[in-house]
């Protein structure tokens, strides 16, 4: 059974390995650990049983949020576990005041653009050459 809760640093370590796995400019253990001690940052874990399989984070200014990792271990995806870590990120930032979500996602990355799509995001325009390692644009996405 799938439980999501607020990240802590004592899964920092196994969060930053599923990031390792899917990104090919992975933030730090530093980076999380840093985020999940910020008042204005909020990062939640999703656990099947013990373990952590997924992660969704953002940075909260006033009634903003800006979405900066939505990612779940690779032999977990397919599951749904994106979907709840989304909705859940969302019910928590709404709960703090946010009522726009704004994202990057590559140009490349049909699944994640599916996925929020499939969760009410909409297309805001191009940043070009927004990402390294490959160098690709990004998609800039919002939900309001």
């Amino acid at each position: 059974m799938l439980k999501i809760c607020e990240m802590t640093e004592k899964e920092v370590q196994e969060i930053a390995a599923i990031e390792a796995e899917n990104f090919s400019k992975p933030w730090s253990k530093k980076g999380f650990l840093d985020a999940v001690r910020d008042e204005h940052a909020l990062y939640l874990t999703a656990w099947e049983e013990e373990t952590p399989v997924g992660y969704a984070g953002m940075w909260i200014a006033l009634d903003e949020g800006e979405i900066t990792n939505v990612s779940v271990k690779k032999d977990r995806q397919g599951r749904k576990i994106g979907t709840a870590l989304l909705i859940a990120l969302e019910e928590a930032g709404q709960k703090r005041g946010v009522d726009s979500f704004f994202l990057e996602v590559r140009k490349s990355n049909e699944k994640a653009i599916a996925l929020y799509e499939k969760t009410g995001f909409v297309r805001m325009g191009i940043r070009k050459n927004f990402y390294e390692d490959p160098k690709e644009d990004g998609i800039v996405m919002c939900k309001r």
